[in-house]
């Protein structure tokens, strides 16, 4: 994993104290890879990682389903801030499809939807940045988890 993770040391500067970016496949298996990669990496760093991995398996199979284009792939970025705050980004290129900022919660009869519900229950908060047009096409769904106490 050492060759997609980048870690610095920040004493003195507002940079992450840990970073890990992996960019995949927009399958199934990239969704899947991309929740065993965060595990791990969380794992490394010491820090629980069972809400972080749910909600990296939500935004990626949502990246995968909603954001795909054909022979694109998605970004995962974990970051550890000075603070100890977790922010998970899941970038796709579908920018014109961005989640509601309010999921509404599905009916008993859908079998999906409940995705962004889960999401918004574990993170501390959450929302979508849209990357300016002269970059493409991109959004990111984001994530933040505060320190553990």
């Amino acid at each position: 994993m050492s060759d997609v993770n980048q870690e610095t040391a920040g004493v003195h500067t507002p940079s992450p104290t840990h970073q890990f970016t992996v960019l995949l496949s927009a399958t199934r298996r990239g969704a899947g890879l991309a929740r065993l990669l965060a595990r791990e990496q969380l794992r490394s760093w010491g820090r629980p990682y069972e809400a972080a991995e749910h909600i990296v398996a939500e935004l990626a199979s949502n990246a995968v389903l909603h954001g795909h284009v054909p022979g694109r792939s998605f970004r995962l970025v974990l970051t550890v801030s000075a603070t100890d705050t977790l922010r998970i980004e899941v970038s796709d290129t579908r920018a014109d499809r961005s989640p509601p900022l309010h999921p509404r919660r599905p009916s008993s009869e859908e079998e999906s939807g409940r995705g962004l519900l889960l999401v918004e229950a574990l993170a501390d908060r959450w929302g979508t940045d849209l990357r300016p047009p002269s970059y493409g096409p991109c959004k990111t769904i984001w994530a933040e988890l505060d320190a553990p106490t």
